[in-house]
């Protein structure tokens, strides 16, 4: 039975669909963010002084250590695509840091929930808690999800399967990886903002 053609058959056309839809998934996510910090900010307002009780913590300094993590993972990320590319060894070292230290994000925001938990702020005791525990739940949800690609795009760089002819995998996870980061510094100077009386 002979191959068909198909539209993708050409290997450019086909990383160029999926960068495409990429940015078409990544656009719809941003709506979904964009709306949450929205009505955040709607809430926050219209409550005024009174949102924030007075005996409510501030957000954990902690989060300040998992932001820096964040950032640094863009940077492994980003040094693992570009070796990626060029189909450099090290591809798979920049994504094994990347994925620790997506671990470590995930790990240091559980040890804020429960500092604020120990602190008697619960994400059903007032509406200042249940926004905080929501926004920050939403953004460790797409970290969690982000999970998969990141150790499946991690075990394919480390056997250096990237290459100047193929990176799409490497591509896109980057793609989504650093939209997260953006996403997440954006959510944390909301969150740290409205939490001034």
């Amino acid at each position: 039975m002979a191959q068909r053609d198909t539209p993708f058959d050409d290997p450019t056309a086909r990383f160029e669909a999926g960068r495409f839809g990429m940015w078409i998934f990544l656009a719809a996510l941003g709506v979904v963010f964009a709306s949450t910090i929205v009505g955040y900010l709607a809430v926050r307002i219209d409550n005024g002084a009174d949102f924030v009780p007075i005996d409510a913590p501030r957000p954990p300094a902690i989060l300040l250590a998992s932001t820096v993590l964040l950032l640094i993972s863009s940077v492994t990320m980003q040094r693992a695509l570009r070796f990626g590319r060029s189909g450099d060894p090290r591809q798979g070292g920049m994504m094994l840091a990347t994925t620790a230290l997506a671990v470590a994000f995930l790990v240091i925001q559980l040890v804020a929930w429960r500092q604020l938990l120990s602190e008697n702020l619960g994400p059903t005791d007032n509406l200042y808690g249940w926004t905080f525990y929501v926004l920050t739940a939403l953004h460790a949800a797409h970290v969690v999800g982000g999970l998969p690609p990141l150790v499946i795009t991690t075990w394919r760089a480390s056997k250096g399967l990237y290459g100047p002819m193929d990176h799409r995998g490497i591509t896109y996870t980057a793609m989504y990886w650093h939209f997260l980061d953006a996403v997440w510094l954006v959510l944390y100077a909301t969150l740290w903002l409205g939490s001034m009386r």
